[in-house]
């Protein structure tokens, strides 16, 4: 019998992977979610799966998300990035590197940790969805928009309400995984 997984996942090996380790799992750890706020954002406008290509490529380009050490790039440390070609290479997508990290850096000293700031738009604990089939879910929600709203306030960009909704996905803040997937009672629990 064939493993029921989530409409969006289809084949490919590494978009299976990252459905079945990853996506929807609850995160708290301030990197990973510095990562995806980053990973997000370099997606718009592009499929997932590119991003998932280039994750590596990522990792390797901004010393694993060290949003410390991002935080203090300079123009030179930029216009390196617009030469990998491991990486997406929007002029804009990469300057936005900094504000994030800057912005990440801020949030810290206010609220102690990413992970904190980040969660209280859920209440501290995920939003356990129900949707039948892919069609169902929403591309935003009124949370992602609160959060949205709140990045840019603080300086952050690519944080769109459907690229901070995608990110509550990834995050494990919403489950949304179909109820007909496999991984959605594991991630239920």
């Amino acid at each position: 019998m064939k493993t029921k997984r989530c409409a969006w996942c289809g084949e490919d090996p590494l978009y299976v992977d990252y459905h079945d380790r990853e996506w929807g799992l609850p995160v708290h750890d301030d990197r990973k979610l510095f990562e995806f706020i980053i990973l997000e954002g370099a997606q718009a406008g592009l499929s997932w799966i590119t991003i998932l290509r280039k994750r590596e490529n990522y990792r390797a380009a901004l010393h694993n998300f060290d949003f410390t050490r991002i935080a203090r790039y300079t123009q030179k440390d930029l216009d390196k990035l617009l030469t990998n070609e491991g990486i997406v290479r929007n002029r804009l997508k990469v300057e936005s590197l900094v504000k994030n990290a800057r912005g990440t850096l801020a949030v810290i000293e206010e609220f102690g940790s990413l992970d904190a700031y980040l969660w209280r738009f859920v209440d501290g604990s995920p939003i356990q969805n129900r949707w039948n089939q892919f069609s169902d879910i929403p591309a935003k929600t009124k949370e992602s928009d609160a959060m949205s709203k709140d990045l840019k306030k603080r300086g952050f960009n690519f944080v769109g309400s459907t690229i901070c909704y995608a990110f509550m996905q990834a995050m494990g803040m919403v489950n949304d995984h179909t109820t007909d997937c496999f991984r959605y009672k594991k991630v239920q629990q």
